[in-house]
């Protein structure tokens, strides 16, 4: 059923992308929401939002339209800032990453933080000298110390219960010098509290203007940062956020430290469903798209010469996003707490044709927790090999089978793609393999468990018919929308009533971070660096708290106490430290062995830009950072940014 949706919708789009061509010229086109067709030949065509299109850099709401666009909190549920631009654009972290080096720099912070004794509990850095608001207020270490208070005596704050079992006191001992005890011994402070993916939860917030306000109630509807642009206007509706760069750039974070960013406006909008924004794509009004799918990609690029993704040819997209795609559990809810039912899930998944379904296989599988980008295929996955082949579950049963890449290959040649990899490229591009697809098995695992089939469909130990909802993104994070359905089909194949609901951004994460949810299309796995205990350290017991609270961690509410150990044994081991990579193939083994949540593939990223108004964007043959465009790095992009001259 789902797979002729899909074709429906594919054949929809087909015919509107075509009639819009056959009326329009797709290399330059008229502007739909442009204001110049009666003006003379040579004016500059303006945007929506009232600024020239050639000042402007046009980019896609990762999330889409934005429920409350006056709502800015960055600690509160429901608010715009991750994915409109706040996030990218204005506000700021002690600490970011350059993902090319893998290292963290300065950013908020000039220094990194200097142990002030032996025990690892006092910590001293410096701040930045020069630095102010957008309102032109400086910004000085009081508001650091302003902000940590802040978390710290407001419980209603999802991040106050990681903050305060991390950090016991943040003081400032002069503008420029930030004094930090911790709770307990720690040696990733750094790591904890700046960037090493997308941003981090520890948003320092202005002092003069929050000082005056209740912080659970405050909408922040006029956000100030030390980014290097400013909120200039939004729509009332929530479809679009337009940045103006500051004039006083050279007083922001990116300005001291990378020098002027060119566009001097950003528009962040929302175009609505996938093929809306392919056709403002075709027409030159979105210069950064966010998730598309692979059919998208075949249309965009027949369509425009000027559009390019990370690779000039296959597999096009990025397959080293940081975040893996499957579907996560809340243990805490029956059946779902058995990991004998979770594993019958696993066995009951056709993972080959869910990776067609997902994104035409062009899809990396990962069968453990950390992501498979290349450098932890190299640190984690390929050395844990001979251990997945040799793991068994009940029963002595062997799940895992290598042959992935090999059958992908194949399945893909039928398709008519060419240039395939081969022999030992195979891993690297497809994964090292996945679990079998066994439903003889699942159905084993689940008698054990007292579920009964009836004819063709599946009834739980209380006889009750098993019918499960999968939480789902609603037109954003493509990959997790898409899987969700593909997934959904294979088990209703193995007879589950399996329902999707797809859900906008603030109502998809409020249901992980509160509980409210059976089984999600989320992507509770990250990593970048080999050292992902950063990323892990949420998993610890610590974190498991009641359905209808706010998560601070471990939003599967799973407890399991050799993790929580093997995760407090890394708190004491620097991150050169060789053992570190053993615990973390020991957490592996773990959540193998549970599944609390089922890695499925590494993120595919087709983000493509067009490069009719902009160029220097960064590339394969370009890597000064990678297409994450719906990270805080972002802002760091727009030094290197070129105006082609087309007006």
């Amino acid at each position: 059923m789902r797979k002729r949706q899909m074709n429906t919708l594919l054949s929809l789009f087909l015919s509107s992308v075509l009639l819009l061509t056959a009326c329009t010229d797709a290399v330059a086109p008229q502007n739909p929401t442009a204001t110049d067709k009666n003006e003379p030949s040579g004016t500059a065509r303006m945007t929506d939002a009232g600024t020239p299109r050639n000042e402007t850099l046009i980019v896609d709401i990762l999330n889409g339209r934005q429920a409350d666009p006056q709502s800015m909190n960055p600690y509160m549920p429901g608010s715009v800032h991750t994915s409109a631009g706040l996030h990218q654009l204005m506000q700021s972290h002690l600490w970011e990453i350059d993902t090319v080096k893998g290292d963290q720099i300065p950013n908020l912070a000039a220094t990194m933080p200097e142990p002030l004794d032996n025990t690892n509990t006092k910590f001293k850095f410096k701040v930045q000298e020069g630095l102010a608001w957008s309102d032109g207020v400086e910004f000085t270490a009081k508001d650091i110390e302003f902000t940590s208070d802040l978390i710290m005596k407001t419980k209603e704050f999802g991040f106050n219960g990681f903050y305060t079992s991390l950090v016991k006191t943040m003081k400032a001992l002069d503008n420029y010098t930030i004094e930090v005890e911790t709770v307990k011994p720690e040696t990733r402070l750094a790591q904890k509290l700046g960037v090493v993916i997308y941003g981090n939860s520890f948003k320092i917030l202005p002092k003069h203007i929050w000082e005056k306000e209740d912080p659970t109630k405050f909408k922040f509807s006029n956000p100030i940062g030390v980014g290097p642009y400013k909120l200039k206007d939004r729509d009332p509706q929530g479809y679009w956020f337009l940045y103006e760069k500051r004039e006083d750039w050279k007083k922001s974070d990116v300005g001291k430290l990378a020098g002027e960013p060119i566009p001097k406006y950003i528009l962040f909008k929302s175009y609505g469903p996938e093929e809306k924004r392919i056709i403002a794509a075709i027409q030159h009004d979105m210069d950064v798209l966010q998730d598309i799918t692979p059919e998208s990609w075949d249309i965009l690029r027949k369509k425009n010469e000027f559009a390019r993704a990370w690779y000039k040819n296959f597999p096009y997209a990025t397959m080293d996003d940081p975040c893996q795609r499957g579907m996560s559990f809340n243990v805490s809810k029956a059946p779902y707490n058995n990991p004998d039912v979770r594993w019958a899930l696993a066995l009951a998944t056709d993972i080959k044709n869910v990776s067609m379904a997902t994104f035409g296989g062009m899809l990396r599988v990962s069968p453990i927790q950390v992501p498979p980008i290349s450098v932890l295929q190299k640190n984690y996955h390929k050395p844990m090999v001979d251990w997945l082949k040799n793991f068994e579950i009940s029963g002595g049963y062997k799940p895992f089978e290598e042959s992935y890449g090999k059958d992908m290959v194949e399945m893909l040649k039928q398709q008519g793609i060419k240039d395939l990899p081969a022999n030992n490229q195979l891993v690297d591009t497809f994964g090292i393999g996945w679990w079998k697809y066994d439903t003889n098995k699942a159905s084993e695992l689940l008698t054990k468990n007292g579920f009964t089939k009836k004819g063709d469909k599946w009834f739980k130990p209380d006889g009750s018919p098993w019918q499960m909802t999968i939480n789902a993104p609603a037109n954003f994070e493509i990959q997790s929308m898409r899987l969700a359905f593909a997934v959904a089909d294979t088990w209703r194949k193995f007879g589950i009533d399996v329902n999707v609901q797809q859900m906008d951004s603030a109502t998809f994460g409020t249901s992980e971070s509160t509980g409210a949810f059976e089984v999600g299309s989320y992507w509770p796995s990250c990593g970048l660096l080999p050292d992902t205990t950063v990323q892990m350290q949420t998993w610890h017991k610590q974190y498991v708290v009641e359905n209808g609270k706010q998560a601070p961690g471990n939003r599967n509410r799973w407890a399991n106490d050799r993790v929580s150990q093997l995760l407090d044994d890394l708190q004491g081991m620097k991150s050169n430290d060789p053992a570190v990579i053993k615990n973390i193939t020991e957490i592996n083994k773990e959540f193998v062995k549970e599944l609390p949540f089922i890695p499925m593939f590494g993120t595919s990223k087709f983000v493509p830009v067009d490069t009719y108004y902009w160029e220097g964007f960064q590339t394969s043959e370009n890597a000064y950072e990678g297409p994450w465009w719906w990270w805080s790095q972002f802002k760091y992009y727009l030094p290197h940014l070129k105006p082609t001259g087309k007006k």
